[in-house]
């Protein structure tokens, strides 16, 4: 294992890492502070920082990795802040942790104390050891526990290694850090990128690697970058030749201290090799979003004091959710970003009346593909048919950066009401035309032509019983397309059209 100690920002050391982060499309992430044995007001100050670069371009050739442990008792973290926190959400680096948010608290309050305000508030893609080690236990047929294993048990189970913890523990403020103490570090943040390679392993052999995903677009290099950040799915390799073209342009005309200061600052920003396209796909279809929220930053109360400010955290989270999921910029349909303008909705299982309520009155509003869906085939099945996800579930929001303006938290819990929510959110245009023009059963159109009595009744044979009562009503019938369900226009239809014309206050 290849580790280095960084101390000094002018240290050839910091070089080697401002260039391995330049090659580097996945980095281990792990932190180490000196515990606090009484209750404080403040959060431990984090004083090593480990960073595991897997080097190379080609995640089949992986074979070279290098670790970094940033000594932040000893570096100015102002010099480092920006640095940092452009990794953390750079698109072309996959994040690994192992319940790394906690890292990130801690992290955050340490830079923040020294100016660097207001620290750090996300990490982007993320994907979390315990749950690749979920996925690989479901793959091996063996029950997942609910219970989280500790790192030193995953590493026993996936790699047949056994970590001491007995440091996790020692001084981390104290310098000179022991050899022991490095080793320690520098271990648990290289296992890492090792769990990884299994995981990733498992996920290609069984066919898992996102083939439904959506293939990423050719490149159009007439777009400019203004319009490559507008796309709805913009492609991350053609942002970072963008990029590259853009900095070649700036070094090649820089003959003034602002011209040097914007090239270093493009050098930061963009990756000199973009992602690979199958490490991109495992992203789309594992990776997370670690966001710290305003209630993070600060240390958790005693006991006692929770249960006085318990109706005031109720209340603030109830505001949270209320304000979560409010919709911003344009549907995937729309016509400026390449769709065909008719709008389209997938709503998951905790608003599948709210679908039926959709398709009374028009609109294309189809349900997930399984009767219990995980959120990664909710995401896979609106990205690809271009849908807007609805949802009451305030979890899956957490998906937003992977499906941006394509989920809404619909706020109302009566279905009427949520109809109503939907079209004033959308601006959606109803009219009485429109009502009853989709099959409530499986989201179809109907056949344009009606049938008659004599047509219905041959199409109805060994499918649908149609009641002998109509065969004398001189009826109009009409079939889907796509499940061959028959309708026609009978009480119901008119109470149904009825009921949506005052609904969406058509009359009006």
């Amino acid at each position: 294992m290849d580790a280095h100690l960084v101390s000094s920002i002018d240290s050839d050391e910091f070089t080697h890492l401002t260039r391995a982060l330049s090659r580097s499309t996945l980095i281990g992430l792990d932190a180490e502070w000196k515990p606090i044995r009484s209750q404080r007001s403040t959060f431990p100050t984090v004083a090593l920082l480990q960073l595991a670069c897997q080097l190379g371009d080609d995640p089949a050739e992986w074979d070279e990795s290098v670790v970094f442990l940033l000594d932040l008792v000893s570096i100015p973290l102002p010099s480092i802040w920006e640095l940092l926190k452009d990794v953390f959400v750079s698109p072309d680096i996959l994040k690994l942790g192992f319940k790394f948010k906690q890292d990130l608290i801690f992290l955050s309050s340490t830079f923040g104390a020294e100016g660097c305000d207001p620290g750090f508030d996300k990490v982007e893609p993320y994907l979390d050891i315990t749950n690749m080690h979920k996925f690989l236990q479901h793959k091996q047929g063996k029950k997942v526990s609910k219970d989280t294993k500790s790192l030193s048990a995953i590493c026993e189970e996936v790699l047949g290694i056994s970590l001491s913890k007995e440091l996790q523990c020692s001084d981390w403020s104290r310098r000179p850090l022991t050899e022991e103490q490095l080793r320690y570090a520098a271990t648990d943040a290289h296992c890492l990128l090792e769990i990884f390679k299994i995981f990733q392993a498992k996920v290609v052999k069984e066919g898992k690697s996102c083939n439904d995903v959506k293939e990423l677009h050719e490149f159009n290099l007439s777009l400019g970058l203004k319009d490559i950040f507008q796309m709805p799915d913009g492609d991350n390799k053609l942002v970072g030749t963008k990029f590259c073209n853009a900095l070649d342009i700036v070094q090649a005309t820089a003959s003034s201290e602002d011209c040097g200061r914007i090239a270093r600052g493009l050098e930061v920003i963009r990756k000199t090799k973009p992602m690979d396209e199958s490490l991109w796909k495992i992203v789309r279809k594992y990776g997370e979003k670690l966001l710290l929220r305003e209630s993070d930053r600060k240390p958790k109360t005693s006991r006692k004091n929770g249960k006085k400010r318990s109706s005031v955290v109720a209340a603030c989270k109830k505001n949270q959710l209320d304000s979560s999921g409010d919709w911003e910029g344009l549907p995937p349909w729309d016509i400026s970003l390449g769709g065909d303008g008719w709008p389209k909705f997938l709503c998951d299982v905790m608003v599948e009346g709210l679908a039926k309520h959709l398709r009374c009155v028009g609109v294309d509003a189809a349900i997930p593909l399984s009767k219990k869906p995980e959120p990664r085939e909710l995401i896979d099945q609106a990205y690809k048919e271009k849908r807007v996800l609805l949802t009451r579930d305030a979890k899956l929001l957490r998906h937003q950066y992977l499906l941006k303006n394509q989920i809404y938290r619909v706020k109302n819990l009566l279905k009427n009401e949520q109809l109503i929510e939907v079209i004033e959110i959308f601006q959606l245009k109803i009219s009485e035309d429109q009502l009853m023009s989709r099959c409530t059963k499986c989201n179809g159109r109907f056949i344009q032509k009606p049938l008659t009595t004599e047509e219905a009744i041959e199409a109805a044979k060994g499918f649908q019983r149609i009641p002998n009562c109509l065969f004398d009503k001189n009826l109009e019938f009409w079939q889907c397309m796509d499940c061959n369900q028959l309708y026609w226009e009978g009480t119901q239809y008119h109470n149904a059209v009825q009921k949506f014309i005052d609904v969406c206050k058509l009359n009006d």
